[in-house]
């Protein structure tokens, strides 16, 4: 089954500097219909304008990735890391017992277009943790590319929890089908362009939670970049 949720049903929040939609439930945004998929907790699709962003603050116990659509986005954290996520980049934060950063719009000009990612991770106050690598686009063309994995095999980030994120690119012809492992969940985002989900029309903005299928496949694109999360399949109210 594919429950798809179009773009224009997310939470949304525009304060000026940040247009951000909110694919869960996210600061002034509820709903309790939407309060995360497995362990998958966040995914907000954000705008900022240049030369601002989000000031130092801090998080425990959470896994947050950054994935770069536009522009250039500069990361600050407390463990000492400081780097320039651009797109094809993905930055994943451990934020453990405890870390501050901040991210900010690099450029004085242009404005930064990422995903926000939140994964809840399967232990509790671990030592904070930074991790960043580069995906090509030919590893990303027409198929999906594990990027986000437990075990950070084949050059992906190593997420503490049980979760796969997969990044494809599809346009034109090219057409991949992923198999779905047995008794397990899937999320997928549409991050931009348009693409076909076993024949259902998807998107940039939407999304879709994913169970009891034994496969995907995507064709028909239009410059399509696509993020696909393998998950637990664990249906959890997350407060």
């Amino acid at each position: 089954m594919i429950e798809q949720r179009l773009s224009e049903q997310r939470g949304q929040g525009n304060h000026g500097w940040l247009n951000s939609y909110h694919t869960f439930s996210f600061a002034g945004y509820w709903d309790p219909k939407q309060t995360g998929f497995s362990d998958l907790l966040v995914i907000n699709d954000d705008r900022v304008a240049p030369s601002r962003g989000f000031g130092a603050h801090a998080h425990n116990n959470m896994e947050i990735i950054s994935y770069v659509l536009e522009g250039a986005l500069a990361h600050k954290d407390s463990m000492g890391t400081g780097s320039v996520i651009v797109p094809g980049d993905v930055q994943l934060m451990s934020a453990g017992a405890g870390v501050t950063h901040s991210e900010f719009n690099h450029s004085t000009r242009d404005g930064v277009h990422f995903l926000q990612i939140w994964i809840v991770p399967d232990e509790k106050n671990t030592t904070p943790g930074y991790q960043q690598v580069s995906v090509p686009d030919s590893e990303k063309r027409g198929q999906l590319r594990l990027i986000v994995s437990p075990d950070g095999s084949n050059g992906a980030l190593r997420v503490r929890q049980d979760v796969k994120i997969y990044a494809g690119l599809f346009d034109g012809d090219e057409q991949q089908t992923f198999a779905l492992g047995q008794n397990r969940y899937a999320y997928i985002h549409v991050a931009r362009g348009s693409v076909n989900i076993n024949g259902i029309a998807f998107t940039a903005g939407d999304g879709a939670r994913v169970r009891d299928e034994a496969s995907l496949t995507f064709s028909g694109g239009d410059q399509a970049e696509v993020l696909l999360f393998d998950l637990r399949p664990l249906e959890v109210n997350h407060p």
